[in-house]
């Protein structure tokens, strides 16, 4: 990433919408249309860029978007739509707001350490899955992964950002 960037997927393209150039977008925020609210988009196609948003709305479950090219000019064009099929969305971290008190970014937490309330190592968080209920870190042990709920206070014990290191309720031989 150029100069030491930091970004984070939000999204992927998943289609075209149209025939003006517009594209249909995966959203991964909560709520989808959280994705609009980001000016600059990096495109991660075969020649990766950075994107203006020109127009965008949500749409059904997803959003469409008119996105800017390489150059800035708008894609007007189906197939250069079409090219981007499949690209991801990602946004510069330092343009995503802080999260509120105990609430956290996804992204913020794959890489962190894991460790039992007792001082256990658990291995290093991975990803995470929504399961509906909540959310669940997928945390990688050399060929193990654990699924540990993360419900704060009850599983959750601490997580501290900076040390980068998740406290859980949660024994090795689970």
């Amino acid at each position: 990433m150029e100069g030491g960037a930091h970004r984070v997927t939000l999204g992927r393209i998943a289609g075209v919408y149209g025939i003006r150039g517009w594209v249909k977008v995966q959203s991964f925020t909560r709520p989808v249309g959280n994705l609009l609210d980001f000016p600059r988009w990096w495109i991660q196609a075969r020649q990766p860029y950075e994107a203006r948003l020109l127009e965008g709305r949500v749409h059904g479950g997803g959003i469409v978007a008119q996105l800017g090219d390489a150059a800035g000019a708008p894609i007007a064009d189906r197939d250069a739509a079409l090219a981007l099929v499949g690209a991801e969305v990602q946004v510069e971290r330092s343009a995503m707001p802080e999260p509120p008190a105990g609430s956290y970014y996804w992204s913020d937490l794959v890489g962190m350490e894991v460790a039992s309330a007792g001082g256990a190592p658990l291995g290093r968080v991975t990803g995470l899955l929504e399961n509906g209920a909540q959310d669940v870190l997928v945390v990688q042990e050399g060929d193990r992964e654990r699924l540990i709920p993360f419900v704060h206070g009850a599983i959750i014990r601490s997580i501290d950002l900076p040390a980068r290191r998740i406290v859980a309720d949660w024994e090795p031989e689970y």
